[in-house]
């Protein structure tokens, strides 16, 4: 019998080949991983002393920018992420640390439009009609925090969202030379807001991606005059 034939020989180059194969599907998923807690980290790193829990630790700023979510969850109910940052907006107006709040969202279509929707919340609340700006192209964090700045002038500003999502949000804002701070509206539990979670990892890297292929908004327009 010839060696290369024999049970033996076969049984090295299986396990060869299997390794081979184990090999060349683990170093891509381990580069994967490796990205995913690099932008993860990177970002949390850069936001702290830039996010804050206290009404009465965020320094003052003429804007918030309130970061658009629907009113309602993905069954129908009411979305904990939506009112926690309409609770977070109001109270940084009561508190005398802002003069106005851009609500900026998605508007894909007259039956989901996130910035109609958080000024009916905010008016509901007491806020005056007049401090409220709406960004209808408020499609994604990145639209929302550059627009906040080319549209509507403010170089300056606090972010309004949950804690995860303002860090990324005061990341972007760094990286193209705003001034944003956040200020966390109320965390949702980890099992509440799963999908929502798991979904922050992949977009802390899109983050990335967009800075290195020097992403812009889908749109910009003309420049608005807030007061």
């Amino acid at each position: 019998m010839r060696v290369g034939s024999s049970p033996t020989a076969r049984t090295v180059w299986k396990t060869v080949k299997l390794r081979t194969i184990i090999v060349a599907i683990m170093v891509p998923v381990l580069l994967a991983l490796a990205l995913v807690v690099y932008c993860n980290v990177s970002i949390d790193r850069y936001a702290r002393g830039r996010v804050f829990d206290s009404v009465d630790s965020v320094p003052a700023r003429h804007s918030a920018l309130v970061l658009g979510t629907s009113p309602r969850g993905r069954h129908g109910g009411r979305n904990p992420f939506f009112f926690a940052r309409i609770d977070a907006a109001v109270e940084l107006f009561n508190a005398g640390k802002i003069e106005r709040i851009i609500v900026s969202g998605d508007n894909r279509h007259m039956e989901y439009n996130e910035p109609v929707a958080m000024r009916k919340a905010l008016l509901g609340r007491g806020i005056p009609s007049e401090v409220i700006i709406l960004d209808y192209a408020g499609f994604r964090t990145f639209d929302s925090v550059v627009r906040a700045r080319e549209v509507f002038g403010q170089s300056c500003f606090i972010v309004v969202s949950q804690k995860f999502h303002n860090e990324r949000a005061v990341f972007i804002a760094g990286r193209k030379g705003i001034d944003a701070v956040g200020y966390n509206a109320r965390d949702i539990s980890f099992q509440s807001g799963f999908i929502t979670y798991v979904r922050e990892w992949g977009a802390r890297c899109k983050v990335y991606l967009d800075l290195i292929t020097g992403q812009e908004p889908h749109f910009l327009g003309e420049p608005v005059d807030i007061g």
